[in-house]
């Protein structure tokens, strides 16, 4: 593992309610086990976990978590809607064209409150834009959001969705995918950015999802809806550990990255010293800032609700309020304004 001691981020503000007792110990009572399948491999945007489980702060909420890596937002809402975990991380619109279409799963707190999505090619390839994707080869997982939502973003940028080819590669195959020009553009998250913008330098070309108006909820964290209706009690207390583990790295995210970089290997100080620079400006919005830290505001989540019936074919109406919640965070832990 490379290490930069160099570069170091700031130091977030500390979050009100930080020091406050989130969940009552439950000791004397065998912890429960929590399956949690991540969205993707784990790194930077994940760290708070390893954070609260090294800490032992799940532990000491009387739960037993198994954290597992993720092959996409859509392979990870398809495990939580089977319940073969009972927790896990999706993006918000993956998760609601799931429900949709029948998954058994409810949204319990947000980690990105702004799209993390974006699409990179390299300039030399003659690519300046989304206009001149048609034709090309697309890089990513199957169960990748960006495949998943891909008819919302061609018919945004006003072309056709059947126009471009995907290719299956594995998630640290994108960016030797893009340098061979075995692909032509890759998806990946905003977080992501600063390692491809030094690999690549002026010849890389990007484009954020949100900056043409697609600013959708991003990664979330999905519970399977028997363990929400029979278990809610183990989703309070994974969701406010979470949430507890979060403010801790916004406020000071070297613990965290040592819990990651002990449990996880190939990961660099360089890239997840940045990495999670870019995870808090994707975790701020109003509704963080002064409601809760992971909380979802309603009008934002009919939006989201409102583009996956109108945009996919097959999606069955439902009743959005039972496909997510905010009442397991605790609303006096808020995301820092700056």
């Amino acid at each position: 593992m490379t290490r930069d001691r160099s570069v170091l981020p700031r130091r977030g503000m500390l979050l009100a309610g930080l020091a406050a007792p989130f969940v009552i110990p439950r000791a004397a009572r065998a912890a429960e086990r929590v399956t949690f399948v991540l969205n993707w491999t784990a790194a930077a945007d994940h760290c708070p976990y390893y954070l609260a489980k090294a800490q032992g702060w799940y532990e000491k909420a009387g739960l037993d978590v198994t954290i597992e890596a993720g092959r996409g937002s859509g392979a990870s809402a398809q495990r939580v809607a089977a319940g073969t975990a009972q927790l896990g991380i999706a993006d918000m619109p993956t998760a609601l064209l799931a429900r949709s279409r029948g998954g058994n799963l409810a949204a319990v707190m947000t980690v990105y409150a702004n799209s993390p999505q974006t699409f990179y090619w390299l300039r030399s390839s003659g690519i300046s834009g989304p206009r001149d994707f048609p034709g090309r080869s697309v890089g990513n997982p199957p169960g990748d959001a960006a495949r998943i939502m891909w008819p919302v973003f061609a018919r945004r940028v006003g072309i056709d969705p059947a126009s471009v080819r995907f290719v299956n590669i594995a998630p640290p195959a994108k960016i030797p995918s893009l340098k061979s020009k075995v692909i032509d553009i890759t998806t990946d998250f905003w977080n992501e950015h600063d390692l491809k913008a030094r690999e690549f330098g002026a010849d890389l070309g990007f484009q954020r999802w949100s900056d043409l108006g697609l600013n959708s909820y991003g990664n979330s964290i999905i519970a399977n809806g028997d363990v929400l209706a029979k278990q809610p009690d183990l989703v309070r207390s994974f969701v406010r550990v979470s949430q507890r583990a979060f403010a801790a790295t916004v406020a000071d995210p070297q613990p965290a990255l040592r819990a990651l970089f002990a449990a996880v290997s190939g990961l660099d100080d360089w890239t997840q010293q940045r990495q999670w620079e870019r995870v808090k400006e994707l975790m701020r919005d109003p509704t963080t800032t002064s409601v809760a830290l992971g909380a979802f505001d309603a009008a934002r989540m009919r939006a989201d609700y409102d583009l996956i019936q109108s945009q996919f074919e097959g999606a069955q109406p439902f009743d959005l309020d039972k496909a997510y919640t905010n009442a397991f965070l605790d609303t006096g832990t808020k995301m820092a304004a700056a």
